[in-house]
This record gives structure tokens, C-alpha cells and sequence, in this order.
């Protein structure tokens, strides 16, 4: 199912059905992110704003983005701040909900339902500050291999969400191409349990300008 349509649905039940995925995910993004200052943040992917309501707390300025208008329509419900422009948008279309140049964007669970991840990147590059981040939280790549995607639960039966594997040097190496470099990765498991396989990949980048000749 493409994901503005399963989101649509998804969004009845997304706060309140289990979701390792989800939780994890918020745990991994307010760590990676603890140590870091920024005054204006882009959050790509806000679902429901389970980690709006944090950058809302950091940030003087916070523009929140995703697919769903139902998943948008339940963030708003739930934030009420004047620091928050919640926009409805594509990411895989040119980016004009930017609004002027940030300190930080994020990628929350999104990148996963996104193919060519050199135009994310691209574009990211544009309205980002020279010096300023990029956060990107993602169901591990091993947990895809493994078979595990994006779903959810309906009266018809399980519904699975397009996504697409991107391993590891994928997200460096197209990050490198467009003027970023590593900063922190971790792995985060559920339970803390390091004999499992990682849950979520968590990447923090920083915007340095110098360009990949590597493709």
C-alpha cells in the first residue's frame, strides 16, 4: 500500500496500537539529538507528532512535514504552539515548504518509503545552514532483511506499507555526495539486548560543504 494511503488509515490507530518501532524510534532521536543546539528545525515525517512535542521544547521555530493530511490532522489536535507550521507536502517533490534556512532537519521512519534518497539529500542540503544537521531514525536495515516492514493492523487483514532497503553505506555515502558527514551513529535494540538484531539505525550528520567524489 503506498503511504499516503496507508497512512490515512494508520492514523486511527497510530498513538494507540503497539509499536516497538515507533517508541524506540522517539528514545533514539531525543539521545542522538540531547547534545545538540538548534533554533530552527525542519522535522520531516511529524506522523503524529510524537517528536514534535520535543522540538517544540528545543527549538524556537519548527517546521513539521508529512504525506498524511489524517496524520497531520492528529498532530495538530494534539500541539497547540506558535512555534509550529504544520505543512502537508512530498518530499519527493521539490521542497517549497521549506521556510528560509534551518539548523536541523529530521527523518523519522520516512526515509524507508523513499526510493532515490540522492534528491532527499539534495534538497535537504538546500535549506540547511552551513554547519547544521541532518538527524535520520530509521527501522534498521537488518530488521528489513530479516523480512520486517512497516504495517499495521485493519478489519481486512494486515496492511504493509511500501518500503524500500537502504543499507548503511547507502545513507553515508549519498549524505557524503551532497556536502555531509557523519557525526554519531548507533544502533538501539529492543530491551538493550545486543543479541538481538538493532531495531533502529540512527545517523546524525553534519553540513560541511565538502562534496563526494565517490558515487
Amino acid at each position: 500500500m503506498k503511504p499516503i494511503e496507508a497512512y490515512k488509515f494508520w492514523s486511527e490507530q497510530y498513538d494507540s496500537n503497539e509499536n516497538k518501532t515507533r517508541d524506540l524510534e522517539a528514545v533514539a532521536l531525543r539521545e542522538m539529538l540531547a547534545g545538540i543546539a538548534f533554533e530552527r528545525c525542519l522535522e520531516i515525517g511529524c506522523g503524529t507528532g510524537k517528536n514534535t512535542t520535543w522540538f517544540v521544547e528545543k527549538a524556537d521555530q519548527v517546521t513539521s512535514v508529512d504525506i498524511s493530511e489524517e496524520m497531520l490532522a492528529k498532530a495538530k489536535d494534539k500541539i497547540r504552539s506558535a512555534k509550529v507550521n504544520f505543512r502537508q507536502a512530498d518530499i519527493t517533490a521539490p521542497w517549497n515548504f521549506a521556510d528560509g534556512y534551518y539548523d536541523l532537519v529530521s527523518f523519522s521512519l520516512v526515509l524507508e518509503h523513499i526510493q532515490n534518497l540522492d534528491h532527499i539529500f539534495s534538497e535537504a542540503a538546500k535549506v540547511l545552514k552551513n554547519g547544521g544537521y541532518v538527524y535520520v531514525g530509521e527501522l534498521h536495515p537488518f530488521k528489513q532483511y530479516s523480512g520486517s516492514k512497516a504495517r499495521f493492523e485493519t478489519e481486512n487483514g494486515t496492511q504493509t506499507v511500501e518500503c524500500f532497503n537502504h543499507n548503511v553505506s547507502e545513507f553515508t555515502q549519498t549524505a557524503a555526495r551532497h556536502g555531509f558527514s557523519v557525526l554519531s551513529l548507533n544502533e538501539y535494540f529492543d530491551d538493550n539486548d545486543v543479541q538481538t538484531l538493532p531495531r533502529i539505525l540512527s545517523i546524525v550528520f553534519k553540513k560541511t560543504g565538502r562534496l563526494s567524489l565517490h558515487d
